[in-house]
């Protein structure tokens, strides 16, 4: 439908609604107040230039965005450390979360801050935003969309077939990740943290922590690239959000390749008005520190998270006091890889309790009875040996390599590769189909977010 209709204004109409009737057959009700959210963002940003009072307009837009947040996402995280550090009875609200909430206001945020600093102009079509904050490909888990990025293709973008074929194979390559990784390291995942603590010992401990470092990867990498897939079917451009994290020599490069659009979006409207690093080292750590727990927070109401993120930012600071980057890259590689594993420990758990514990088992679980060994030599079965297996290929840049042998062989690799892509598609899309038929409902991790 979308290439047949000839108009622009008229695809984008088209866009509009598959994006809602997509929202509503999750969230019925919460549809409105996605698009209340695109509404008041779009009459923010032109009480902006219409009263020329951009500031005040701002503090306003920035509260009723994170007042919104807090009510459907905080609210009862703050109520639960209250009553627990006081005493006190105060009833819970019990809202349910709207999906994908911290992306739209992310966006949204994006939106206004742009128009405030004057690098966009106000939208004055306002199915112009609310394609912007609604556009299903990655309205739900991302990647956040900064609105200068996309303004000039919500009204002028081109696609062709090789744009569309390449958004196809992008679309199952992360369908696959989904469907074919993630999901079965997180049989042994899901299991290990649902088990008493009695039962893990350091093998199953780590099982159930390295599966769950490939199973968060692959879930959300795979939505990502799903995303992006979606979005050059459209002819939409969005900022690649992963680039092999589990390559990296130290944390803070860690951070450059995972979660690429909330990591930049924290820079430009968080860390960079701050003072960034402008104003002496003892600044420029808080900020780090104010940041970390920001992203912590953001990506859910539990001190767990918020405890990941600070844990991330200690790292950080260490690192610019120590000397990490000068480690040959096998130590860094090695280092950086045990703090993100650990750390993902705490990221998963239930409880800060439940965390500490696990990760207690992993370095020293040192009990090999009969029920600690059977539970463990049960989670590490032939599938999830070569799911892993394969997960490690994967987080490397195979393609990266792929082109430089096709640029070294002169265009011959070229012609075995690019028709054996197709067919390798075509047959991971195959596997998902019969993946999905006789499995059971597994959502993304991002969601919850």
């Amino acid at each position: 439908m979308y290439h047949v209709i000839p108009s622009m204004r008229a695809k984008n109409v088209l866009l509009i609604i598959s994006s809602l009737l997509f929202y509503a057959y999750g969230e019925p009700v919460y549809v409105l107040l996605m698009a209340g959210s695109a509404s008041l963002n779009y009459l923010y940003g032109l009480l902006m230039e219409w009263s020329g009072r951009r500031k005040p307009v701002l503090v306003l837009a920035v509260c009723t965005n994170f007042l919104i947040l807090g009510i459907f996402k905080y609210a009862d995280m703050l109520i639960g450390t209250c009553n627990g550090l006081t005493g006190a009875r105060i009833p819970p609200l019990k809202v349910s979360l709207p999906i994908g909430i911290s992306f739209f206001t992310f966006q949204a945020l994006s939106y206004v801050i742009d128009v405030y600093r004057g690098q966009v102009k106000a939208q004055k079509n306002y199915g112009s935003m609310l394609l912007y904050i609604s556009f299903f490909p990655q309205l739900i888990a991302g990647p956040i969309v900064k609105y200068h990025d996309i303004e000039q293709q919500i009204s002028n973008r081109t696609t062709d077939v090789k744009e569309i074929a390449a958004g196809f194979r992008r679309f199952i390559v992360g369908l696959s990740k989904k469907v074919l990784l993630s999901n079965t390291a997180a049989l042994a995942a899901d299991a290990v943290f649902a088990a008493e603590l009695s039962q893990v010992n350091i093998l199953s401990a780590w099982i159930g922590a390295v599966s769950y470092l490939f199973q968060i990867y692959f879930d959300f990498s795979g939505y990502s690239d799903m995303a992006i897939g979606l979005g050059h079917m459209f002819g939409f451009t969005f900022q690649e959000n992963f680039n092999y994290p589990y390559i990296s020599g130290s944390v803070q490069e860690f951070w450059r390749r995972w979660h690429i659009s909330l990591s930049t979006w924290f820079k430009e409207y968080l860390y960079i008005p701050l003072g960034g690093n402008r104003k002496g080292a003892a600044r420029t750590y808080m900020n780090k520190l104010i940041v970390f727990f920001c992203t912590g927070l953001w990506h859910g109401a539990n001190w767990t998270f918020v405890v990941w993120g600070l844990y991330h930012g200690l790292f950080l600071l260490l690192e610019g006091i120590l000397p990490v980057k000068k480690l040959p890259r096998v130590l860094g590689h090695l280092y950086t890889m045990l703090a993100v594993c650990t750390g993902f420990v705490i990221f998963r758990a239930d409880t800060l309790f439940q965390g500490v514990s696990l990760i207690g088992k992993m370095f020293a679980g040192m009990s090999f009875g009969p029920e600690a060994m059977s539970f463990a030599l049960r989670q590490m079965n032939p599938l999830l040996v070569l799911t892993l297996a394969v997960c490690v290929f994967a987080s490397c840049p195979v393609r990266q390599w792929g082109s430089r042998l096709a640029e070294r062989s002169g265009g011959a690799a070229e012609l075995i590769f690019r028709p054996g892509s197709y067919v390798c598609t075509v047959v991971l899309l195959v596997l998902c189909m019969l993946s999905l038929s006789g499995g059971t409902y597994n959502p993304f991790i991002y969601f919850r977010f």
